[in-house]
């Protein structure tokens, strides 16, 4: 049977009730009177007791633990909250004098302050350019709680400015291919599943759950799916997704697709965050499997929607809302995957404000195949 936890209200009135039978010829307890003062004071720090005890029961189970306790009881398993991680661009370009030199370290900031230092030490070439990996320099966890690491994702063409001048240097040059990889620290309830995933599958030596226990282990990576024999016999494919880490890029995993850097197999090696994954996985897989972290292909489904044209822009955000969590829910990329039009079709009556729609298209269910995850296309009221 659940233990109801007494509010302060009854504990005071429990405090007076008792206080008054204890006390004899104390008549009523006045508003400003001492024992009544001293009554309510009791039953305050009975609240203050009950409030304890509540936390720690909570922290007595993985399932509801929090903070410290919640890294102890992950840790038990082997898991480990993920730390922000910075992101990084291969091609930064610098401009200025033939011959130039600009020193590793150099640090450039963006528009919004943001800053980025150079990897490898650049010359400027005959063209009057060169060519540097920039990485992003995480702010101090005071200054930003989160991690800040999201912040260091940029579009490719963003502008950067040194920090300090320097001779023969044009102080600006721009990213020639985007800053990705960038992720904040994980948060509580991600942090969380991935324990009770441990908990709930022992490591097996290669399992479903074993490859899908290490993707996410690494920072950034929200989502994955194996798939066996992907690139034929000996082979193991590793999809991933990376929500909310780039917007840009609608949370697909910015890189090319392939093996681990580490493996000497000759195959295209992964680069990216797919070749983050790849190089974590390397060495936890099994010594017989060849694995190959992959990129989902978005399948745009464009939507029309009849009956409820005169709807406004909130509903509207509402059913966009609910296409996309229908798909986030549904959609795989292992194969023989289907959203069903039922889910849509009840997705969207939920939402109040829609009643008489017709959902013209799709009309029917929509399949998926091997790599394809469903991206919500254009939604179209008529």
């Amino acid at each position: 049977m659940p233990f109801n936890r007494p509010t302060l209200t009854e504990l005071r009135e429990k405090s007076r009730t008792q206080l008054q039978a204890e006390l004899r010829k104390t008549g009523a307890l006045l508003r400003y009177s001492n024992m009544r003062v001293l009554a309510d004071a009791d039953a305050g720090l009975a609240h203050l007791h009950y409030g304890y005890l509540d936390y720690i029961a909570l922290q007595s189970t993985p399932f509801n633990a929090t903070d410290e306790w919640l890294s102890g009881w992950a840790g038990l398993k082997s898991v480990y909250q993920n730390t922000a991680n910075p992101a990084s661009t291969p091609s930064y370009e610098f401009s200025g004098t033939v011959g130039t030199p600009v020193n590793k370290g150099a640090v450039l900031r963006r528009g919004d302050g943001y800053l980025y230092r150079l990897e490898e030490s650049v010359t400027i070439g005959a063209t009057g350019k060169g060519v540097g990996k920039l990485t992003a320099i995480l702010p101090d966890i005071i200054d930003d709680p989160t991690g800040g690491g999201i912040e260091g994702n940029a579009d490719a063409g963003t502008t950067l400015t040194l920090d300090v001048s320097l001779p023969g240097i044009d102080a600006s040059g721009v990213m020639l291919e985007p800053a990705t990889g960038g992720a904040d620290i994980e948060t509580q309830e991600s942090f969380r599943a991935r324990m009770l995933l441990a908990y709930q599958n022992p490591p097996q030596g290669g399992s479903d759950t074993d490859y899908e226990q290490w993707a996410l282990a690494v920072p950034g990576v929200t989502r994955c799916w194996p798939k066996r024999r992907l690139m034929g016999a000996g082979t193991v494919g590793v999809y991933i997704m990376c929500d909310g880490n780039d917007e840009t890029n609608h949370g697909f995993p910015v890189g090319t697709d392939g093996i681990s850097q580490l493996d000497d197999w000759g195959a295209q090696k992964a680069t990216g965050d797919q070749g983050r994954v790849a190089d974590y996985i390397y060495p936890r897989a099994p010594v017989t499997a060849l694995v190959y972290v992959c990129s989902p292909v978005p399948k745009t489904v464009d939507f029309e929607i009849n009956g409820i044209t005169h709807v406004g822009s909130d509903i509207t955000a509402a059913i966009a809302a609910a296409i996309d969590n229908v798909f986030f829910e549904g959609g795989t990329p292992v194969g023989n995957g289907r959203i069903f039009l039922s889910d849509l079709n009840r997705a969207i009556g939920d939402i109040e404000g829609t009643a008489g729609f017709i959902l013209v298209s799709p009309s029917a269910n929509i399949d998926l195949g091997v790599g394809q995850l469903p991206v919500r296309g254009e939604v179209n009221y008529t």
